[in-house]
């Protein structure tokens, strides 16, 4: 037996007050139930999702496509598997931007007190463009004699 688990989403009456029409809030539940709840990401197929809602395989499409256009949920690629296309990767707004416990999902500061800062954090505070400004220069060392001409 499944331990039960329990997802956040927003209540009805905000999701109609968004524009979702009272069809399409089962399959936006359905993706919740499916999603992660600390990435909001899941990748459940159109076939599941129509099985578990007795629906169509083109009405839970019509669904999808709604609430990604109402930005409740984003389509992020197509996943494979042994070759071929296999279910879409779906993120779930609402789950992204909070998570099981209500705090911003990584942590902010060091578990062990007393501690000296990483110098790592000094590297990914450089910029991406000094970056490869400063090893394109360690490239072009060397061959100035190529590009005078």
């Amino acid at each position: 037996m499944n331990k039960a688990r329990f997802t956040r989403i927003p209540k009805v009456t905000d999701l109609t007050s968004a524009g979702v029409p009272a069809e399409a809030i089962p399959t936006y539940c359905a993706l919740t139930d499916h999603a992660n709840n600390r990435t909001g990401e899941c990748w459940p197929s159109m076939e599941t999702l129509a099985s578990t809602l007795n629906r169509s395989v083109r009405t839970i499409q019509r669904h999808i496509h709604l609430l990604s256009q109402l930005g409740l949920i984003q389509i992020l690629k197509r996943r494979r598997h042994k070759g071929r296309f296999s279910s879409y990767l779906y993120r779930v707004a609402h789950i992204a931007s909070t998570t099981g416990h209500g705090s911003p999902v990584g942590r902010t500061r060091s578990i062990y007190k007393r501690t000296k800062p990483s110098t790592n954090l000094e590297k990914a505070e450089e910029s991406r463009e000094e970056r490869r400004e400063r090893e394109a220069n360690r490239r072009r060392e060397g061959y100035e004699w190529l590009f005078d001409r």
